[in-house]
């Protein structure tokens, strides 16, 4: 992802060092923000900055890499960002097991650079890219087949971790939507329907509409005690070094609700890294029954109901990009005559799922 669209990063740069004598030790000194630069290759919804501090403290030097996630300003991605939300999760997930960056400092007011944003530290690695897709060229493709399949099999690992957390003793009550809805999937569905309406505008899309039919039709039972859902639960959200994840990043898209909901984000996200762009699957990656296998095995949970889930995911996604197309013709990065709302790779793959189940 490119620099903050209107950030003036050398102003932003002055204003963090004109801050940070708030909320470093009192003796803190020679406070230094290095050169300021963001993420590549993944990520459109959010500003990240990535920057090195330095200052004195207790006589000592210190220095340590951070990373910024400030509230988007201008044409945003999603209808509502709560950046606290994203904080309180890691917040609470530090220390749980799963491996999130510790959450350093929020500042919400949006007086310090022009918008809130929250500081966490920076962990050194590698996230699997999302344009070139990893299934086309890079790192994750150059690994050999057995670092490959220890990826895969750790990121499911990951999964089933976030699922056994208790939602209560974690305190992520706020997770929760209630004037969408009596249950996660109803605010999940009504979520998206707003989504896709903000999004869409007028007119009907051929492929959503459809899709928010069937999906209401064929709801499958919940889950008695709803669970945390990772929401954009994709290797291209964690952090690897060599093929060991050791970060588990943005929870913008966190929920509670069921499992299944992750599970069928990543395996239609896989889907669509390879099948989407006409791609062939890494040589190690599980297909797609052996992940759902292997996945029921380590967590003991069913899978009866991935499908829909999948098909869900498949909306979701198709929405985002909705929302997406319309944000890149506004900053002129694509021609206004090219339909891509419509005909993108997410929406042509969702197309084939509602083939596959009858709902076009």
């Amino acid at each position: 992802m490119p620099p903050p669209v209107g950030k003036d990063l050398e102003q932003i740069r002055a204003q963090l060092v004109d801050w940070f004598p708030s909320v470093l030790p009192a003796d803190a000194s020679d406070i230094v923000v290095g050169e300021i630069g963001g993420p590549g290759g993944t990520g459109f919804s959010s500003d990240t900055l990535i920057f090195n501090l330095g200052y004195r403290t207790a006589g000592q030097s210190v220095e340590r890499g951070l990373v910024a996630r400030i509230k988007p300003s201008g044409f945003q991605l999603f209808p509502e960002y709560d950046l606290p939300a994203q904080y309180g999760v890691m917040k609470a997930l530090h220390g749980s097991g799963i491996p999130v960056p510790e959450m350093l400092w929020e500042e919400k007011t949006g007086s310090v650079i022009g918008d809130p944003f929250y500081l966490m530290e920076k962990i050194d690695g590698l996230c699997p890219a999302d344009n070139p897709p990893f299934t086309a060229e890079g790192w994750l493709k150059e690994m050999n087949a057995a670092d490959q399949t220890i990826l895969w099999k750790g990121y499911l690992d990951t999964l089933v971790k976030i699922h056994c957390l208790d939602p209560v003793e974690l305190k992520l009550d706020f997770l929760r939507m209630p004037a969408l809805g009596k249950t996660p999937l109803d605010q999940e569905l009504a979520f998206y329907d707003n989504f896709y309406r903000w999004a869409y505008g007028e007119g009907a899309h051929p492929y959503v509409e459809p899709a928010l039919t069937w999906l209401h039709e064929n709801r499958p039972p919940e889950p008695e005690k709803p669970s945390l859902v990772w929401g954009d639960a994709r290797i291209g959200n964690m952090i690897f070094q060599g093929p060991h994840g050791v970060a588990v990043i943005d929870w913008e898209m966190a929920r509670l609700g069921d499992p299944m909901m992750d599970l069928g984000w990543g395996l239609f996200l896989d889907r669509y890294h390879t099948e989407g762009n006409g791609l062939a699957k890494l040589p190690g990656f599980f297909t797609r029954e052996e992940t759902i296998d292997y996945y029921v095995e380590q967590s003991g949970a069913s899978a009866d109901h991935v499908a829909y889930y999948e098909v869900l995911a498949g909306m979701r996604f198709t929405v985002i990009l909705i929302r997406l197309a319309k944000q890149m013709k506004h900053y002129e990065v694509m021609p206004e005559d090219v339909n891509f709302e419509v005909d993108n790779p997410v929406s042509n793959l969702h197309r084939k799922q509602l083939e596959d189940i009858g709902a076009l």
